[in-house]
């Protein structure tokens, strides 16, 4: 395509339609680049996801976006605070931050990106780069050619496997259960105690957490928030794993089931446990959960992020443990590092390069620092240090202090 003045307007495809792929292609869009978006799913993916911790590299990245950030943005929290079993206060940290939702922060990017341009139920299945540029194939067998390729289509990519077929996900040994429940379903005494700050909850080898997001209609009065819930719990390997992802008829959902097809006897255990392990707080918040669902946790790093015209973004190059409540900034900053690489360099696989020399150190800060925060749920570690880790984030100071905190030393900014 020619811009004005007969210049070749630069062209992307962006892989993904989720939040990675979004911060990318309205960043490049608002750099006058002609940006095309393939999703998977055919279906509306607002909704999906629930709360997600922000941090200022968010916030920045939205506004370059071209998103609005006001006080609708998310609930603000002054505090955190631990309880025991019984239900006593533990200990607590003065560390104000805003917690928000995906469907918030999806509502707004996709908002700000033409509907003619985003793509869903469009699946690339190949692609391929030479000088010339890079080439996506999609699976009704139509060839889309542009000047570089984003592949931000999460931590199962498929672009991923084809490039870095040797790079898999590594199960951690224990799964995230989530939840959402009305603040209007609280009891007086449970709101009291945890509704209006960062939640923990610490039984021996497993942890609790929870936090207030924006309620239905992405509402954040008070009355009408929700309270969002991660409860990390180890499995017995990837056989007590398996067992949790096979539905009622047998079949193993590999990597995730869908809440609706969790068998009613694994709702019930969970259930079971919180009333075994958790304070009078929390078992409150899960015995009210309506749709909880769980998900395995992973590790995955990369050892590189550009392949000619073509680079890996956000889920899709690296996936660290939700301890650091880092994916949804790093994703951001991923895109903002990438535009501004590709401002800086006129040559795209130059630029690609020197995208990846920035955000491939932070991409592995990141789940290192992740997996220290999960090692004590693990049911065994596998060397000194993930011994000494697990010691050190057991106690209460250390899980407020660093839970969903950037790793010390590192922005998620960072060049």
């Amino acid at each position: 395509m020619l811009g004005i003045g007969g210049n070749h307007r630069r062209s992307a495809i962006v892989i993904g339609g989720s939040l990675g792929g979004l911060f990318a292609a309205n960043l490049l869009q608002r750099r006058g680049w002609d940006v095309t978006v393939f999703e998977r799913v055919p279906e509306a993916l607002a909704g999906r996801g629930a709360g997600i911790v922000t941090h200022p590299e968010l916030f920045e990245a939205l506004s370059a976006a071209g998103c609005v950030v006001d006080d609708t943005i998310g609930v603000a929290v002054q505090t955190r605070v631990t309880v025991n079993r019984d239900g006593s206060v533990a200990g607590s940290l003065h560390l104000p931050q805003i917690l928000t939702a995906w469907s918030r922060l999806f509502e707004l990017l996709r908002s700000a990106f033409p509907d003619a341009h985003y793509h869903q139920g469009a699946q690339v299945v190949d692609v391929t780069s030479d000088e010339a540029g890079a080439v996506a194939r999609l699976s009704d067998g139509s060839l889309q050619r542009a000047d570089v390729i984003i592949a931000a289509d999460g931590l199962r990519s498929m672009i991923r496997q084809k490039l870095l077929p040797e790079v898999q996900l590594e199960y951690a040994g224990y799964v995230a259960w989530r939840g959402l429940v009305d603040e209007r379903e609280f009891s007086k005494t449970t709101h009291e105690a945890i509704f209006e700050h960062f939640g923990f909850c610490i039984p021996q080898g497993e942890q609790m957490l929870g936090y207030p997001v924006a309620g239905a209609d992405n509402s954040t009065r008070i009355g009408e928030r929700r309270y969002n819930f991660v409860w990390y719990r180890p499995t017995d390997g990837q056989a007590g794993l398996d067992d949790l992802l096979t539905d009622e008829h047998g079949v193993v959902h590999q990597f995730g089931i869908a809440p609706q097809l969790i068998r009613r006897e694994i709702l019930s255990d969970m259930r079971a446990g919180a009333d075994a392990v958790l304070s009078p707080q929390f078992r409150e918040v899960v015995e009210k959960a309506r749709h909880p669902m769980f998900q395995p946790i992973y590790d995955l790093a990369v050892p590189r992020l550009s392949f000619g015209r073509v680079v890996l973004l956000g889920d899709a190059a690296f996936v660290g443990r939700p301890h650091c409540g880092m994916g949804v900034t790093k994703a951001a900053g991923d895109a903002m590092q990438l535009v501004r690489s590709l401002s800086e360099h006129l040559d795209i696989e130059q630029a690609l390069a020197d995208y990846e020399s920035h955000r491939l150190k932070f991409g592995a800060a990141v789940v290192t620092h992740a997996r220290h925060l999960g090692a004590y749920m693990q049911s065994q570690t596998k060397s000194d240090l993930e011994r000494r880790m697990a010691e050190r984030y057991r106690t209460p100071e250390a899980v407020m202090r660093e839970t969903a905190v950037p790793p010390a030393g590192l922005t998620a900014a960072e060049a």
